[in-house]
């Protein structure tokens, strides 16, 4: 039997999963990744532990489940978009790999709108400029860092970083660098005209040659072999951005479903035939099905806040529900499943990385009093996500004339019950999960199970691989004590709106702001 792995390089783990034909996981590996925040506002990778982390999930998952290398027909990596991972002159990374929540060069996206730059630039890529793209990044160590901008050989995305480590061959996969503003998205080519408006013309020559996210692209290695436990010569395909990936495996093959994917960053996508130019939604990009474009409104604002939650507020219960062999997500699903939505929580605003309203916004929780307990600010937490999940999908509803027949929904709200009801009850629309809990996996095994053979297109395979498990339709009278929730919400962010350039005027005046890594 044929096996395909998938390799997912996320913000907060590194995972691989072995899935045969019919989509089954026959086994995974998780290797947390450590963020490294030498500054406010800076998030970093340690880029050969990150390659490490992925010949460790790799040589785990074959050893665990048993299954012999030579039957491994080929293997895909997802991986998070934006952020910037370089290879330097030198034959080794040029700095530390810079993280999507990464907020350092927000500045630059701030000048390039305020001087009509980003005006020119979306008529080329239909894409708004964010900070943690690779152009403003770029533009940031151009700025503060010449040496290792000096140094760029290879100018990589997260997951082609990943492939190049394992082939040797450096290439830019397009679903991945479509997004990143460094493309055309109407010649689906490099535009050096991009690069002038943003200064960036000499790193021309550093950006690899492009793929598909269905083509072979090179072979696993002699030297990844021996790390990663692979056979050399095992196929590589291109692979994707991830929310290309969990679109695939949650089964969004046409305009009438939308997914949304709960995890660091607030996902919210579908896809259509022609980008969407008025400016209304934040991105255009390519989808790895070539007739459609990806239409996308995302910020960091997903639960990756509530692992924070998990970790700062809840350290003591989650070290017992370990040594129990529990839980923790179940305890706080009991914990908000507890609390009717008609009581009072705190409103939470989830912009501890970033924020998708203000540039320097920053997480809050607003409306706190002593009857409040740690119970209501789990579900607090729940609620600001979901309605900043609403806040993206009301931006896409309105670059569409159909509704949407229903939610794909995966990510860590996905696994619970709890909140992908409430996902619906918000959204006011039928949520829809898939059974496959590593969709970002499954995403690139179905890939690879095209390149090489297995199937014969993207939408067999999915039909192949892939399917629902659970169904939750919205509740009327739920809905409407949303209705006035996120009501409020919206408000919170409007009242506080004026605060953050202040409060960021003290964070450049941290001291630590100016310190050495």
């Amino acid at each position: 039997m044929h096996y395909f792995i998938g390799l997912d390089n996320g913000g907060t783990a590194t995972k691989a999963a072995l899935f045969d034909r019919n989509g089954t996981e026959i086994g995974k590996a998780v290797v947390a990744t450590a963020s490294i925040t030498p500054k406010p506002g800076f998030v970093e990778r340690d880029m050969e532990e990150m390659w490490d982390a992925n010949c460790a999930v790799i040589s785990r998952v074959l050893k665990e489940t048993g299954v012999d290398p030579k039957d491994v027909a080929g293997l895909g990596i997802a991986g998070h978009g934006k952020g910037l991972y370089l290879w330097g002159r030198d034959g080794k990374p040029a700095r530390r790999g810079i993280i999507s929540t990464d907020n350092r060069a927000w500045a630059y996206p701030k000048k390039w709108a305020e001087d009509g730059t980003e005006a020119k630039v979306f008529e080329r890529t239909a894409q708004h400029i964010l900070a943690c793209q690779p152009v403003s990044l770029l533009a940031w160590l151009r700025d503060n860092e010449p040496e290792s901008y000096h140094n760029i050989q290879w100018v990589f995305e997260c997951k082609d970083y990943v492939r190049f480590r394992l082939t040797g061959e450096a290439k830019a996969e397009i679903t991945d660098c479509s997004g990143a503003n460094l493309m055309n998205l109407h010649t689906r080519a490099y535009d050096s005209e991009l690069l002038k408006l943003f200064g960036l013309e000499e790193i021309g020559s550093a950006l690899p040659p492009l793929c598909r996210a269905t083509e072979i692209c090179g072979a696993v290695s002699e030297e990844a072999a021996a790390r990663c436990g692979l056979l050399p010569g095992t196929p590589v395909i291109g692979g994707m951005f991830d929310i290309n990936a969990c679109a695939l495996a949650v089964g969004v093959t046409d305009p009438t479903r939308i997914c949304m994917i709960a995890g660091t960053w607030s996902i919210n996508e579908y896809v259509r035939e022609s980008p969407v130019t008025d400016g209304s939604v934040l991105m255009n990009s390519l989808f790895c099905l070539p007739e459609y474009y990806l239409i996308e409104e995302s910020s960091p604002t997903s639960a990756g806040n509530n692992e924070w939650f998990i970790r700062e507020l809840l350290p003591e219960l989650s070290r017992e529900a370990r040594a129990a062999g529990e839980s923790i997500y179940e305890l706080l699903n009991r914990w908000v499943g507890e609390i009717a939505p008609e009581e009072f929580v705190p409103v939470f605003l989830p912009f501890l990385m970033a924020s998708n309203v203000h540039p320097n916004a920053k997480g809050s929780f607003v409306g706190l009093s002593l009857s409040h307990t740690r119970r209501h600010m789990a579900r607090s937490v729940y609620e600001g996500i979901a309605f900043c999940h609403r806040m993206h999908l009301e931006r896409l509803l309105k670059s569409r004339a159909e509704k949407p027949q229903c939610i794909r929904l995966a990510g860590g709200a996905a696994r619970s019950e709890v909140w992908a009801q409430m996902f619906a009850d918000v959204m006011q629309l039928p949520v829809e999960t898939v059974e496959a809990n590593e969709t970002g996996a499954l995403g690139c095994a179905v890939a690879a199970a095209v390149a090489t053979g297995e199937y014969p297109d993207l939408r067999s395979a999915v039909e192949g691989m892939t399917a629902v498990s659970r169904r939750f339709e919205p509740d009327e009278q739920r809905a409407a004590v949303y209705d006035r929730k996120y009501a409020l919400y919206c408000k919170t962010v409007d009242c506080l709106d004026g605060l953050w350039t202040e409060m960021q005027s003290l964070i450049d005046a941290d001291p630590r702001r100016t310190e050495n890594d």
